[in-house]
């Protein structure tokens, strides 16, 4: 899929007059233009096209028309049809000879995330039970407001949208569906956190929506509150409801300057939080603030300190691994950064509630 930045006077009817120019072409470069995206008010048209390589792809656009992307990357059909909804050209999109498609391909980005209050040795069977009920009633809350799925396990929801209404409001029914499921519940409850971004397909990074995927992603991961909502999505909602935007409801909204410090802040922490010698200063150059500032910020966006935060991050890491069987408590400890598996030990008991050993053992 490729991306082209074009200028004001570009019209859905010039783009589909240059997918034409390539179709004539497309065969003496080994190519075949499968369908594009135009969107008018961002100026961006993406294409879509089965090719041996990226060189071939910028060989036929120059010779056909002249207008080379800017940015290329490799995708999968299924992937493309998920997050977008179709893999060729609509049927006579428009009635004219140009089939004129004027359909943008910026989507709005939803990633559930989801975690279990306790750990305990003898209720694993309830959880999968109340993590059924919940998916279930996720997947009826996506058909009311056109989500598509694109990935799904037992704790992860990753989910496009075309319109950043529908998406605000399927998150705010997944949320009161969440205290629904979870009431009277004595025995553990269903922690949700919902991540809501928005952007284009192609960017400068090389899997599809990936920035968009990351920051609902990160945001899931480290941002206090249920329903944590970026910048953009915030303004796009507030256009589309007369500039109103629903408050309350445990819902966080960031601010851009939010979005670039946990951007700082997570590009660093992937690099390092599996080092044991890694030092919570080593974040104040690389967030570029003051270790009061950073207090501040840190308390302010996750509720936690640094010291805090990286702990946690840890043990999270620590809980996938053993979700996953990735070893025993040794290994799993040294890998996630803890100096010792004792420690470890003392340190996942505190947050779990449960020895890592005892949690291990139950998912055998």
């Amino acid at each position: 899929m490729d991306r082209h930045d074009v200028s004001e006077a570009v019209t859905a009817e010039i783009i589909a007059e240059l997918h034409q120019k390539d179709l004539k072409v497309e065969k003496q470069f080994d190519c075949r233009g499968l369908t594009y995206w135009f969107d008018d008010k961002r100026k961006t048209a993406f294409c879509l096209i089965e090719a041996p390589d990226a060189n071939a792809i910028k060989k036929m656009h120059d010779h056909a028309h002249g207008q080379v992307p800017h940015t290329i990357i490799e995708v999968e059909y299924n992937v493309v049809e998920s997050f977008l909804g179709r893999i060729e050209d609509p049927e006579k999109a428009q009635d004219t000879g140009l089939n004129i498609i004027n359909e943008p391909a910026f989507r709005t980005i939803m990633v559930i995330s989801l975690n279990q209050s306790t750990l305990t040795q003898n209720d694993s069977s309830a959880f999968e039970s109340l993590f059924s009920d919940f998916n279930n009633e996720v997947q009826r809350i996506l058909d009311v407001y056109g989500g598509k799925a694109v990935k799904q396990t037992d704790y992860y929801w990753l989910v496009s949208f075309k319109s950043v209404t529908n998406a605000a409001r399927a998150a705010f029914d997944i949320q009161s569906k969440t205290k629904e499921i979870n009431k009277d519940k004595t025995n553990g409850k269903i922690i949700l956190k919902i991540g809501l971004s928005a952007g284009a397909p192609v960017t400068k990074k090389q899997l599809i929506f990936e920035d968009a995927i990351k920051l609902a992603e990160r945001m899931c991961e480290i941002v206090k509150g249920e329903i944590i909502v970026s910048a953009e999505v915030k303004d796009l909602y507030k256009s589309e409801n007369a500039d109103n935007f629903i408050k309350g409801k445990n819902i966080f909204p960031l601010a851009p300057a939010d979005e670039n410090f946990i951007t700082l802040l997570m590009d660093y922490t992937d690099k390092v939080w599996s080092d044991a010698d890694f030092k919570v200063d080593n974040f104040i150059k690389a967030v570029g603030c003051s270790k009061s500032q950073l207090y501040r910020k840190m308390i302010s966006l996750t509720g936690k300190s640094p010291n805090t935060f990286i702990q946690e991050y840890r043990l999270n890491e620590a809980l996938k691994l053993l979700r996953k069987n990735a070893g025993n408590i040794s290994e799993i400890a040294f890998e996630t950064g803890f100096s010792s598996p004792s420690y470890f030990t003392k340190c996942f008991k505190k947050k779990f509630g449960m020895l890592p050993a005892i949690y291990l053992n139950s998912m055998q």
